[in-house]
């Protein structure tokens, strides 16, 4: 039955239920046109040490070796930085540590020559990872998450290190008990995804032996994210689609131009929806049928270097509309407090909660992110990851996908925020 669900599954992801027709060169342009965004992104100084968007940028096809050169270079120095910080506040840092590292990796970087206060980068991710694997046995996770653990594991693979075999069985014993990936939510699809990626690496590591149980933790996976598909072709949401064709490219899966999922990217990235560069530089190496796995052979020599920027267009008038929005922060004990007020129409959530906090009666905190900026106190009251809490945000009742910092506001409605658990 396994073996049938399987095989039917398979089907689907590689035709997707219907035919497309794909213009060769309407997909070269919507291919420029998302790596140009990331390109532009790095004009803004809080995407410059994003190591996801240096690491698509180097992924692609296409390039501007001045531009990557400078986003290399800030990397080394900022994000150097703020990581050398982290370690010494003894801050948990395994996912962007590992981003840093296939970033480097990506960019043909000797990674022995990079260290952290006087250490070198490989050593740094294994304590991260020992770290997040002696939180396990006592809290039923990873002192940050399973992502970050799995993207960890993906990193030290790539760059060649061995891992420990107790580190790898953690992540597979995680997957096989269900502890990881329920439901079809973005969180549990991108986790799952990222844990399929590192996985593959792990049992394509050289003299790595038959293992029954690895290889039943990535059939899990694989099954998982099929069953995430929903209807327009998008695996859990628009934003983990991404990352889960990723994975089941990575894990020999052959899906398709024409695939629903792929189209699902296509409309989505036609319509505008990945404006965060975070989301595209998951979306752009996938559309280019890349995976995070391809670090391992990215070469850095005879690349193409034709990607040019046009001019910014000016700024179109404002048509000084307003709308309102009534903004609901839910406390523990189930009781509302509701503030309303006029905002410019087409302003980001985290703009309209700064005109609100002018009023007096309403604040908020934001942390920053590879995402953007994230609520981390509301009213006085905070939530931290650490302690596996987050503040849910809906619009007219309806959980958002985008962050504060991304969701615009076209029209009246009220927007729910409520204390979570996850």
């Amino acid at each position: 039955m396994s073996f049938l669900l399987f095989f039917l599954g398979a089907i689907l992801v590689l035709v997707g239920g219907k035919q497309c027709e794909l213009s060769s060169t309407d997909h070269k342009e919507l291919m420029l046109s998302l790596n140009k965004k990331l390109l532009r992104s790095l004009e803004d100084p809080s995407h410059q040490s994003n190591p996801s968007v240096h690491l698509a940028l180097r992924l692609s096809t296409h390039h501007s070796q001045a531009t990557e050169c400078k986003s290399l270079s800030y990397m080394k120095t900022k994000l150097h930085s703020d990581l050398e910080s982290s370690l010494s506040d003894l801050k948990p840092v395994t996912g962007l540590l590992a981003l840093y590292l296939l970033a480097l990796k990506a960019s043909c970087y000797d990674l022995g020559a990079v260290k952290l206060n006087d250490k070198n980068l490989i050593h740094h991710l294994k304590s991260q990872l020992e770290q997040e694997k002696d939180h396990i046995p006592t809290k039923s996770r990873p002192l940050t998450s399973y992502y970050q653990y799995s993207l960890g594991i993906l990193a030290q693979c790539v760059s060649g290190v061995r891992l420990n075999p107790h580190v790898r069985n953690k992540l597979i014993h995680a997957i096989k008990q269900g502890h990881i990936g329920h439901g079809e939510n973005h969180e549990g699809v991108d986790t799952l995804a990222m844990a399929g990626i590192a996985l593959q690496c792990v049992k394509e590591f050289p003299g790595q032996e038959e293992d029954a149980a690895l290889k039943e933790a990535l059939n899990i996976i694989k099954e998982k994210l099929r069953g995430s598909q929903r209807a327009d072709g998008h695996m859990g949401n628009e934003f983990s689609t991404g990352l889960a064709v990723q994975s089941l490219l990575a894990m020999g899966i052959q899906v398709s131009e024409c695939s629903a999922s792929m189209e699902a990217l296509r409309n989505s990235a036609r319509t505008g929806v990945y404006h965060n560069p975070m989301a595209i530089s998951q979306v752009l190496p996938a559309l280019q049928q890349r995976t995070y796995l391809h670090v391992k052979t990215q070469g850095c020599t005879k690349e193409d270097d034709s990607l040019v920027l046009e001019s910014r267009p000016p700024p179109g008038e404002s048509d000084d509309v307003m709308v309102s929005v009534e903004v609901e922060v839910v406390n523990s004990e189930g009781r509302p407090a509701l503030n309303s007020i006029d905002i410019p129409k087409g302003s980001t959530l985290l703009k309209a909660l700064e005109l609100l906090q002018t009023k007096g009666e309403f604040t908020f905190e934001t942390e920053s992110s590879l995402w953007g900026p994230f609520l981390s106190m509301v009213n006085g009251v905070q939530a931290r990851q650490i302690d596996r809490d987050y503040w849910q945000l809906l619009s007219d009742g309806t959980v958002l996908t985008e962050g504060i910092g991304d969701f615009k506001i076209v029209k009246p409605q009220k927007i729910s925020i409520k204390k979570m658990r996850f």
